[in-house]
C-alpha cells in the first residue's frame, strides 16, 4: 500500500535566493535527481573495500563507475577517504579531479558535496583518532568537546570534504544495544549539551554536521540492531527528542540523518510528522535531511510499507528526506518513472533541490574551482590534535573502585604484571566508527599510520622505577582458556597485578561493541571473567582496567579488585591517559555518563524511570544500578555546601538561579563535576524520580573553593502532559546537590507559580554556568 505523496502547504519551501532559483529552473529531471543522490564508488558486492554498511551487499551489487553515473551531474560524494586506505595527499589530489571534471564536463556545471564519518575524528589514513562519544560524556566538558569539533572539522576542510556525518545524539536506553559505545549518554540533557557543542565546533570551520539517528534508534527492542521500537509519543517527546531540538535550535546545525527505525510501526523515513511537520514546521529546520544508508531502499526491504524502489522513493521524499545515500537506489529511474507516469509530483523534487542546492550555495560549492596540481601537503595527525585527544581521554577516565591501592608510584622498585586480551592492543582503544576499526581491519597488512602506544607501552614507560611484565592470558570473546595459566604464574610473582579487559569494536558481528554487535549477556565476553577471577584468587592486589563501548555488569569485580578502571574507548592518546590515571599523573574526573547495572535482566534501563521502575517487594529482579550515573571517584576529595536558590517562587515560564560552593578538601588538583538534580514530587503524569538540571565541571587546587551559579530555565522541568502538550507544570520541586544521580548531599525547595506554560522554540533550554572564585 503506497501513501499520499501530495504537497501539502505545510510543507512549504523556505525562499530559496534568485540564483537557487535560476539554477533549478534550467535542469531537467534527470539532472535535478542526480542532484539528489550520492555515489559510492568501490563499494559493491565485490568492492575492495569490505562491509560497513548494512546490508551493503544486497542493496549495491556492482560498482559503480564515475563518469558514467554522474554524467548529468552529482549530489554527494560517498566517503572517498573512509572506504579504503587512502594517502591523504593522494585522495586530495584526486578528489579535486573529480570536482573539476563534475564542473566542465556534466551541462550543470555543480561540484559534488562529498561526505565522510567523523565520530571519533575523521574517518580517514592517518588523522587523529579522539575518543569514542561515551568519553566525551564522561567528561562533562562540553567547551572541549567543541574543540574537538573544530579540530576534526579542520581536517575535513583541508581534504575537500564538506559534511560530516556526525554526532550520534542517540539516548542510552539499553546497555545490550551495540552502538552505546557511538552515544554521549542516557541522560538528554548530557547528550544535548554535548552534541551542540561538537556541531557548534565542526560547523565553526565551514563544514556541515550531521545529526543522527533522528529518531528513536536506541530504543530498540531487546536492544538489538535495526529492531523495531515501541515507544509512546511522551517518552519520544521527553526523552528521544530533546537532544535534537537543542541541537537545531541552539547548535544550528545544517543538516540531519534519519533513523532506521520504525517507531511503533512507522518507519521514520517515510515519517512526514516527524521529518517536516516537527523538524521543519515547529523547530524551523532548514538544512538537509540526507538518508541513512539504504534507507530509501529498506522502505520495501526491512519495512514492507513500499510495494517497490518507486514506492520507497516517493514515500521518502514526500516525507521529507531530500538526499538519497549512499548512492542512488531509488532516487533515480524509479523516481523518474513515478513523476513521468504522473504517481509523483515533480513539485517534491524541486523541494528537495531547493534545499539541496541552498546548503551548496552556503558552503560556496557554486563558486568553488577545483585544481589538483594546487594540493599540498596534507597533515591529519597534527601535535595540537593529539593534545586534545589526549585532554578528553584523561579527563573521561571513570575511577569505580579504589581500596587504597592506585595510585600506584611511578619510582617504586615493584614488579607489575600486566595482563589481559586489551593490554597489548592498540586497537582496543578505538570505537567502532574509528578508521582502524570501521575500515583498516579489513585491510590486513596495511600500517595504521598514527602512533597510538598501548597500554601496555605506556605503563612501561610510566611506571619507571617498576619492572613490567606481560601476559595475553586469553582472547577478547573466544573459549580458549589455555592462557591463563601462565597468566597467574606471572601474576603470583608480581606486586601488582594491572588486568586489562573489554571489548573489540567492529562491524556486523566481527567485534563484541558497535554497529551490529549486540550482547545477549553484559558479563565480560569470552573468558575474560574467568581469567579476572582467577588473578583474584592469588591473592595479589588487582586492578582491573576496562576497555570498552558499553557498561558491562561487574558487580563481582568491584567487590574484589583493589580498583578498578572505565574507558570508554579513549582513542589514539588513550592508552597514555589511562597509564597517567594509574600511576597519578593524572587525577581521574570522568563521572558515569552510563549506569553500570547489576544484571541484563535489568535491561532497558535508565536512571530516569518514575517510582514504579525502582526496585520493589513485589517483583525479585533488583533494578538499581552498582554505580549510577553521575559516579566517579578522585584522588582528592571534595565538599558541597551552602545551596541556595534566589527565589523560592518562580513563574512557570522563568528560571531558577541556584547557587552552590564546592571545596578541595584533598591535597592535590583535581576536578569536580557538580551535578544539580530536581525531583517533581507530584504532576499531571508520572515524572522520574530525579532528573538532571544541570551541570558544571569544576578544576581546583587543594584546598581552593569556588561558588557555581547555575541559571536554569524552567524548560528544564517540562514535560508532555496529559494533552500531549509539552509544559512546564506549577508546583513543588526538590532541588538536589551530590556527587551522582544516587547520592544527595544537599536540597532546597522551589516552588513553579502561575498557570502551566506551554514550551515554543523561544524558550531557553540551556543551562548558563558561572563559577565563581570565592
Amino acid at each position: 500500500m503506497s501513501t499520499d505523496t501530495t504537497p501539502s502547504a505545510s510543507t512549504a519551501d523556505v525562499p530559496a535566493s534568485p540564483r537557487v532559483e535560476e539554477l533549478l529552473a534550467s535542469l531537467t529531471l534527470e539532472e535535478k535527481l542526480a542532484q539528489l543522490v550520492g555515489l559510492w564508488e568501490g563499494k559493491g558486492g565485490d568492492g575492495e573495500g569490505g562491509d560497513v554498511a548494512p546490508m551493503q551487499d544486497a542493496m549495491q551489487s556492482e560498482d559503480a563507475e564515475f563518469e558514467s553515473f554522474a554524467a548529468r551531474g552529482l549530489g554527494q560524494l560517498t566517503r572517498p577517504f573512509g572506504t579504503a586506505p587512502v594517502d591523504p595527499v593522494a585522495g586530495a589530489r584526486t578528489l579535486a579531479a573529480r570536482q573539476r571534471w563534475l564542473v566542465e564536463s556534466t551541462r550543470p556545471g555543480i561540484p559534488a558535496l562529498v561526505h565522510e564519518e567523523c565520530l571519533t575524528g575523521l574517518a580517514a589514513w592517518k588523522a587523529t583518532t579522539f575518543p569514542a562519544p561515551l568519553t566525551w560524556g564522561a567528561t562533562f566538558h562540553p567547551e572541549l568537546v567543541e574543540e574537538m569539533g573544530a579540530a576534526i572539522g579542520e581536517s575535513m576542510r583541508s581534504l575537500g570534504v564538506h559534511q560530516g556525518l556526525a554526532p550520534v545524539l542517540d539516548v542510552v536506553r539499553d546497555a545490550r544495544w551495540g552502538r552505546v559505545e557511538e552515544c554521549i549518554a542516557e541522560d538528554p540533557y548530557v547528550v544535548g549539551t554535548v552534541a551542540t557543542a561538537y556541531v557548534r565546533g565542526v560547523q565553526s570551520t565551514g563544514v556541515v554536521a550531521t545529526l543522527k539517528h533522528f529518531v528513536g534508534y536506541s530504543n530498540s527492542r531487546a536492544g538489538r540492531n535495526l529492531a523495531p521500537v515501541h515507544a509512546g509519543p511522551r517518552e519520544v517527546a521527553d526523552v528521544l527528542l530533546p537532544p535534537f531540538e537543542m541541537a537545531v535550535l541552539d547548535g544550528g546545525v545544517d543538516s540531519v540523518m534519519n533513523s532506521y527505525a520504525e517507531v511503533d510501526g512507522v518507519p521514520v523515513a517515510a515519517d512526514t510528522s516527524l521529518l517536516t511537520d516537527l523538524l521543519r514546521g515547529q523547530w524551523g529546520f532548514t538544512g538537509t535531511v540526507v538518508a541513512d544508508y539504504f534507507a530509501v531502499a529498506f522502505l520495501q526491504s526491512l519495512h514492507g510499507v513500499a510495494g517497490d524502489p518507486g514506492d520507497a522513493a516517493a514515500q521518502a521524499l514526500a516525507a521529507g528526506i531530500d538526499v538519497e545515500l549512499p548512492t542512488g537506489t531509488a532516487y533515480l529511474e524509479p523516481l523518474a518513472a513515478r513523476i513521468r507516469d504522473g504517481l509523483t509530483d515533480e513539485a517534491l523534487v524541486d523541494r528537495a533541490l531547493r534545499r539541496v542546492l541552498a546548503q551548496k550555495e552556503r558552503l560556496g560549492l557554486l563558486d568553488a574551482t577545483f585544481d589538483p596540481d594546487a594540493v599540498g601537503e596534507v597533515d591529519l595527525d597534527p601535535p595540537a590534535h593529539r593534545d586534545l585527544a589526549r585532554r578528553i581521554a584523561e579527563e573521561g577516565v571513570v575511577l569505580l573502585s579504589n581500596d587504597g591501592v592506585l595510585p600506584l608510584d611511578p619510582a617504586a622498585e615493584r614488579r607489575v604484571a600486566v595482563v589481559g586480551p586489551n593490554a597489548d592492543e592498540v586497537p582496543a582503544l578505538f570505537g567502532c566508527y574509528s578508521f582502524a576499526n570501521h575500515v583498516l581491519a579489513q585491510h590486513p597488512g596495511v600500517e595504521l599510520g598514527l602512533d597510538a602506544p598501548s597500554l601496555l607501552a605506556a605503563l612501561r614507560g610510566e611506571l619507571t622505577g617498576a619492572t613490567t611484565t606481560y601476559a595475553r592470558g586469553c582472547d577478547v570473546d573466544t573459549a580458549d582458556a589455555s592462557g591463563i595459566a601462565a597468566a597467574v604464574e606471572e601474576a603470583q610473582g608480581a606486586d601488582v597485578v594491572v588486568a586489562v579487559l573489554g571489548d573489540r569494536a567492529g562491524l556486523f558481528g566481527r567485534g563484541t561493541s558497535g554497529e551490529g554487535c549486540d550482547a545477549e549477556s553484559l558479563d565480560l565476553p569470552g573468558v575474560q571473567r574467568e581469567l579476572l577471577e582467577a588473578l583474584l584468587d592469588t591473592g595479589r592486589p588487582v586492578v582491573a582496567v576496562l576497555l570498552t563501548g558499553r557498561p558491562y555488569a561487574v558487580d563481582w569485580a568491584l567487590d574484589r579488585c583493589a580498583a578498578v578502571v572505565q574507558a570508554f574507548f579513549p582513542g589514539q592518546e588513550g592508552g597514555g591517559a589511562v597509564a597517567g590515571v594509574l600511576s597519578g599523573r593524572v587525577n581521574p574526573s570522568g563521572r558515569l555518563p552510563v549506569s553500570l547495572p547489576r544484571s541484563v535482566g535489568a535491561q532497558p534501563y535508565s536512571y530516569l524511570h518514575p517510582k514504579l521502575g525502582a526496585a520493589s517487594s513485589v517483583s525479585n529482579i533488583d533494578t538499581k544500578p552498582v554505580r549510577p550515573f553521575g559516579f566517579g571517584l578522585s584522588y582528592t576529595t571534595f565538599e558541597r555546601s551552602d545551596l541556595r536558590v534566589a527565589q523560592t517562587e518562580v513563574p512557570t515560564d522563568g528560571a531558577l538561579q541556584v547557587s552552590v560552593t564546592v571545596r578541595n578538601t584533598g591535597d592535590r588538583a583535581g576536578a569536580d563535576v557538580v551535578q544539580l538534580y530536581a525531583s517533581d514530587p507530584v504532576a499531571s503524569v508520572t515524572r522520574p524520580i530525579t532528573q538532571l538540571l544541570g551541570y558544571a565541571r569544576v578544576e581546583l587546587e587543594a584546598g581552593q573553593a569556588a561558588e557555581v551559579v547555575l541559571d536554569v530555565p524552567t524548560t528544564r522541568v517540562a514535560f508532555t502532559d496529559r494533552s500531549m502538550t509539552r509544559v512546564v507544570e506549577p508546583g513543588a520541586l526538590e532541588l538536589r546537590v551530590g556527587p551522582s544521580c544516587a547520592d544527595v548531599e544537599l536540597t532546597a525547595q522551589v516552588e513553579l507559580t502561575g498557570a502551566a506554560h506551554p514550551v515554543t522554540t523561544a524558550d531557553r533550554r540551556v543551562v548558563g554556568v558561572d563559577v565563581v572564585p570565592p
